[in-house]
């Protein structure tokens, strides 16, 4: 008798894609009875249920006001229902840390170290945000912001022919399961040179060490990124449903011991060449309009997944210290920016028991943008705008200020950085002093599918 999928759910097997080569095996060696048992028992998977509670996190948080109390008891909920997902190894949250989504995803500030298993939601869409400063000697922050601004691009889609692009980063897409298709490449090409919306911006300020002139940018990759996100998801979803039907679904994983996933961590480290080819191509933009060399430039990201052994970290909004983590490392230096009216923290750091290797990528809300917005209706844009950039050259791309984008809408910076001391979370090495800074605005106003209803 021929066996068929109903002969092996008839069995108690649950249907997968495992399904099609063990029927082509068992009839191509007349399996039945117990040797057929034997057999699907031999190559069915294994069903792996969530732990009964939470594995122990490290928590570098602690409240300072009734807002950062609420804020905390938010992140802690969500991540002792993420730390029972069966590929948990350790977990921590940073001072910056604040829930994002439902419950037991991984919240901005969030470190999640995992055993053979990528979660593409733990890196979430924007793949490998991160930020990179160029250093251009003692120059007028002016002329650099106003050059900078001719340069750059925020708002949504992206901008034609503007920067070439390497035909070798155009062979690595092509190359990748999870990149080759037209419409990834698309997003490659017409993204490099943008920046986005949200919190992205080019900032522009004034080292203490050295005095000199900085520019610092922070985006990530883009449609690009955001595209390689959604496929991952579609796979990690596939094995979820197959290996682990009751772990959460915004917490599946690609097996990095498939050849899924080995293809989606190459495909991750192309939107990481990727990117860093998107911060660079303004940078050196930058330095051609001005005449000028470079005098340093680096960068980092502080939202992506890094690999040691088999294990894998999933940094969501926190910066890596560890050399380990960044392979073209300059002399360990990190950058975290606060908000438009601070410094930019440069930082180096060992790795601890409590920090796992990353420090907070930034000073993080404690608030939703919406909620912020709601708590300054009874004033004006203008109003809040002008109270909160006094002193500093802020211009938004679209023309329409974005006040949850305004340093009120952060967490206080001083108390980030007295827990970043506290809790051995990086040492500042020198700050770069706010001069002004380029974000996207509310360029929804004037979103395209709006003008034309127009």
């Amino acid at each position: 008798m021929k066996i068929t999928g109903k002969t092996l759910i008839d069995l108690g097997f649950k249907s997968g894609k495992w399904f099609k080569e063990a029927i082509v095996y068992a009839n191509e060696n007349a399996l039945k009875g117990e040797a057929l048992v034997n057999y699907l028992d031999s190559v069915a998977p294994n069903i792996i249920d969530p732990f009964e509670t939470g594995l122990a996190y490290q928590k570098n948080i602690e409240a300072e006001t009734e807002a950062e109390t609420s804020n905390i008891e938010r992140v802690f909920k969500t991540m002792d229902e993420l730390m029972k997902t069966p590929t948990v190894v350790n977990g921590a949250v940073m001072p910056d840390a604040c829930p994002t989504g439902k419950i037991g995803q991984i919240p901005v500030g969030g470190v999640v170290v995992t055993k053979d298993a990528i979660h593409p939601a733990m890196h979430s869409a924007d793949v490998c945000c991160s930020v990179m400063m160029t250093s251009f000697g003692k120059v007028d922050p002016k002329k650099v912001l106003d050059a900078a601004f001719g340069i750059t691009h925020f708002g949504g889609g992206g901008r034609a022919d503007v920067f070439d692009f390497p035909k070798e980063l155009e062979a690595k897409i092509k190359g990748n399961y999870f990149l080759n298709t037209e419409r990834s490449l698309n997003l490659a090409k017409t993204h490099l040179g943008t920046q986005g919306d949200g919190n992205h911006f080019l900032y522009i300020g004034i080292s203490e060490e050295t005095g000199e002139t900085v520019m610092v940018t922070h985006h990530g990759s883009r449609g690009f990124g955001a595209n390689l996100y959604k496929q991952g998801m579609k796979v990690a979803e596939r094995f979820r449903k197959e290996i682990s039907p009751k772990t959460l679904t915004n917490n599946a994983w690609i097996p990095y011991s498939t050849e899924e996933g080995k293809a989606y961590w190459e495909a991750l480290q192309v939107a990481r060449d990727w990117t860093k080819l998107n911060h660079t191509v303004l940078h050196q933009a930058t330095c051609e309009q001005l005449k000028t060399d470079p005098t340093q430039r680096f960068w980092n990201e502080h939202n992506f997944v890094f690999k040691e052994g088999d294990l894998f970290y999933h940094a969501k909004g926190a910066t890596p210290l560890d050399d380990k983590f960044v392979p073209d490392s300059t002399d360990g230096l990190r950058l975290i920016p606060l908000n438009m009216s601070e410094p930019v923290l440069i930082v180096k750091g060992n790795t601890t028991k409590n920090n796992l290797g990353f420090a907070p990528h930034g000073a993080g809300r404690n608030i939703s943008r919406s909620q912020h917005i709601r708590n300054n209706s009874d004033r004006t844009i203008e109003a809040i705008f002008e109270d909160e950039t006094k002193g500093l050259d802020v211009r938004f791309f679209s023309g329409h200020v974005d006040i949850s984008e305004l340093p009120s809408a952060y967490k206080n910076a001083a108390n980030v950085q007295a827990q970043m001391k506290k809790f051995g979370l990086g040492e500042v090495v020198d700050k770069i002093n706010p001069y002004g800074c380029i974000m996207a605005g509310d360029w929804k106003i004037d979103a395209p599918w709006k003008r034309k209803r127009k």
